[in-house]
Order: structure tokens, then C-alpha cells, then sequence
């Protein structure tokens, strides 16, 4: 059974996005291209699709210099059999309920009818999770959530009142950069600047089911801000330096746990071990942490002195707890 098909892939799906006007040009087909292509793609792609020796044909150049689609009608949408059983699944992730109002999902349940679900929901289980996962089900945090994902998307201002970490009510204006689900604590939580006097003041994280009230201003942050220069902000000083070797598929591991963290490798040709820089926010650092000594013996925190000093800590802690239980275990043969 073939899952994937190349008519599905992103130059199909940028092609039929220029196919659904009749008319067009060439400063649209490279702002598209460049914008929902990869990097490379904008040295090719244009070519295959703008009037010329290596063209495809899918459009003609009329006497005004515009692109005409050469098809009566835009390209169909179509869904394959998989992709249903797929959406189908999707459809019963209580987290739909965040970005999907209920009566388009109801409607999508009606339309797929009997469409067996690709997977179900109990199918997995997590060991690595925290247990105090955010209430996709509660209606006070949905509302949260889609306050705050429009206010991402609109860089709009809101009032944010909220319980901190250490259970201190906070409140103020910020403007969100960026919403993010952890998959280790199944939260979501967004990155953002505090504003003082309309101006950034300091950056920081708020969890949105820790949020208690969140109101759109309606006004516009209007300077420039980018979540580049954000996290480099909070990027830690000195880089978390682990000593990973290749025993159970450890190094593909760990470059996949850690794929989206800023980070320097560098491999030593006799042993096969290798030796990574890596960087992260200081305020996940216990997050970070936990993720590391999940891979156990297969690495080895090598600095900086307080992150390996911490991780000795949490292991003695582990082990005791392990023995005193062990000790108090009644044993009947």
C-alpha cells in the first residue's frame, strides 16, 4: 500500500495552487514558489511552470505579458482512501477541538461516515509523560487557546492574567510570538515579549492552561520583532556539552530527540562516539535535562559543572527511592 504519493508532495501542491486562477504571473509564481517551497526549490520550479524551453505547458503567456492556465478549471482536491482513515483518526484527538469549531466537526464525522479511523487514540501510551496534561475538553481553555492563536497570528496585543510557575498570580500586556505543544508535558504554551508602555520590556513563556483571562486589545504591535531574535535572547551562555555513543542506535536517537535545538557535533573517527554542543532555552533546562538522562548510559553529560551536578542529583534521588521501595516490598512465596 503506497501511503505517500509524489501528487500530494509540496511542488504538486504549489502548482495547483497557481493552477486555481485562471490568470496569473511570473512575480506571483516566484513569491508563491518561494514562499511555500523548500530553499532550493526556487531555482527550478519557476522554470517548469513560466513559458519557456524547459516549461511543462500548464500555462500560456498572453499578449499582455500575464499566465494563463491552459486547463478549463482548477486542479481537483481529492483524497485518497488513506488520507480519510487518516483525517478520520485525527478527528478523534481531543486537541481538534482547539483549532476545529464542533459543528465542522461534526460535519467532517458525517461526510467520512464509515470510514474506519487509520488509528485510535488508545493505540499509544506514553511512559515518558507527565501526568498533568492541559484540559483539551474544557471550554474556558479552548476559548484561551483560539484568543491566543489569533493573537499570534494578527501579532495583536492582549491582557494576559495568569498563575506563574511558583503560583503567583501575574497579569499585563504582551504581544505572543508563537504558540508550541510539548509532547514531553502535553501543554501548550506561548513565547512572548512583556510589553511596558508599548515597548518590550522582557521575554518569557506562559502555559496557556495556567492563563485564567486573555483579552485582544484589538491593537497592533507594529515594531519589528522576530522569534529568531527571541530565543536567541534566552539562549543559554554556555552549551550543554553530552557525549553520545553508538550503542542502541544511540547517536540517531539522539540527534532525532534533540533535532530542533541549535547544536554543534563533532565525531571521533576511532571510537564512533560523538561530542555535541548543545544549546536551549535556560528556562527549560530541567525539561532539557529529564530528556537527557532518558537515554541513561548510552550518553554522558560531560558539562557544564551545575547540569552535570544536577543530573548525579536526580539519579541518586532515583536510586534511593528505587531501594527504600524495594525494602519496604512484601515478597509471598
Amino acid at each position: 500500500m503506497n501511503i505517500f504519493s509524489e501528487i500530494y508532495g509540496t511542488y504538486f501542491r504549489i502548482t495547483a495552487k497557481l493552477l486555481e486562477n485562471e490568470l496569473t504571473d511570473e512575480k506571483t509564481v516566484r513569491e508563491t514558489v518561494m514562499r511555500e517551497g523548500f530553499k532550493d526549490t526556487v531555482l527550478f520550479l519557476p522554470q517548469k511552470l513560466i513559458p519557456g524551453s524547459d516549461s511543462t505547458g500548464l500555462f500560456q503567456r498572453t499578449e499582455d505579458g500575464k499566465l494563463r492556465r491552459i486547463t478549463k478549471n482548477p486542479p481537483a482536491k481529492l483524497l485518497t482512501g488513506i488520507q480519510k482513515r487518516w483525517l478520520k483518526a485525527k478527528l478523534s484527538d481531543p486537541r481538534i477541538r482547539l483549532f476545529i469549531d464542533d459543528d465542522v466537526i461534526a460535519e467532517l464525522n458525517e461526510t467520512l461516515g464509515n470510514i474506519p479511523a487509520l488509528y485510535k487514540q488508545e493505540h499509544f501510551r506514553f511512559t515518558d509523560r507527565f501526568s498533568d496534561s492541559d484540559d483539551y475538553q474544557d471550554e474556558e481553555y479552548i476559548s484561551h487557546f483560539r484568543t491566543a492563536l489569533k493573537a499570534v497570528k494578527r501579532r495583536s496585543i492582549v491582557y494576559v492574567d495568569f498563575i506563574s510557575g511558583h503560583g503567583r498570580k501575574m497579569s499585563g500586556k504582551f504581544v505572543l510570538l508563537k504558540l508550541e505543544y510539548s509532547p514531553k508535558n502535553d501543554k501548550f504554551r506561548a513565547y512572548c515579549y512583556l510589553l511596558r508602555n508599548d515597548k518590550i520590556k522582557s521575554s518569557g513563556i506562559i502555559n496557556i492552561g495556567r492563563i485564567t483571562n486573555i483579552t485582544d486589545t484589538g491593537r497592533i504591535f507594529r515594531t519589528p520583532v522576530s522569534t529568531d531574535d527571541y530565543f536567541q535572547s534566552r539562549k543559554c551562555r554556555t552549551p550543554a556539552v553530552i557525549r553520545v555513543t553508538s550503542e542502541r542506535n544511540g547517536v540517531e536517537r539522539f540527534m532525532t530527540e534533540f533535532a530542533s535545538y541549535e547544536k554543534h557535533t563533532v565525531r571521533d573517527t576511532q571510537t564512533g562516539e560523538y561530542t555535541v554542543e548543545l544549546w536551549y532555552d535556560e528556562q527549560d533546562e530541567t525539561e532539557v535535562l529529564i530528556r537527557l538522562l532518558s537515554f541513561g548510559p548510552v550518553i554522558e553529560i560531560m558539562g557544564p559543572a551545575h547540569l552535570r551536578e544536577n543530573a548525579k542529583q536526580r539519579i541518586r534521588k532515583q536510586f534511593e527511592y528505587i531501594m527504600q521501595n524495594d525494602s519496604e516490598r512484601k515478597y509471598d512465596f
